[in-house]
């Protein structure tokens, strides 16, 4: 097989970069629930570490990037805690629009939740979030994966089931 092109280990600027957008939407998903519940929170945290770990588990140790920088560092940290898998599976793997439900599910249960909370009494604060987080969520994601990451990924070269999922009908 020959070696793909892209960058071998990412800059931490990309890392912080392409982490600090996640934080911004867990920070803010949780602000928008806790105006309900501190309960909620707990739950919506859990949720998002029940996330992390099925991608460090299931998905990052048959990447490419194990053990070294992803454009998010969660090839480095995937091998502190498990072992290598099998990069071949990685490749092969099918995704589909279910498979990534979840992961949408981190902003959209709060944008909704939200979007409650206006009905119920209208803050401009709230509405603020909302649409921070909806945009962080949707535009904010495509920017980073598109002119961040998954740009200059080695994995997507050798076959990466997102990029299979996301560039259907895009030719290159």
């Amino acid at each position: 097989m020959q070696e793909p092109g892209g960058k071998e280990n990412y800059p931490l600027a990309i890392v912080i970069g392409s982490n600090l957008l996640s934080l911004l939407i867990y920070v803010i998903g949780a602000i928008i629930l806790l105006q309900f519940s501190i309960v909620l929170v707990i739950g919506y945290v859990f949720f998002i570490l029940l996330l992390e770990f099925r991608l460090l588990s299931g998905h990052c140790v048959d990447c490419y990037y194990f053990g070294r920088t992803c454009a998010f560092g969660k090839g480095r940290l995937s091998a502190l805690f498990f072992r290598k898998g099998t990069p071949e599976k990685f490749s092969h793997m099918n995704l589909t629009w279910k498979d990534i439900v979840p992961d949408f599910l981190v902003f959209i249960i709060p944008v909704l939740a939200g979007i409650l909370l206006l009905v119920q009494e209208f803050s401009w604060t709230t509405l603020i979030l909302i649409i921070v987080l909806f945009l962080l969520g949707f535009v904010g994601n495509a920017l980073v994966r598109g002119h961040l990451a998954c740009r200059y990924c080695k994995q997507r070269e050798m076959g990466c089931p997102a990029e299979q999922l996301f560039g259907k009908g895009k030719k290159a």
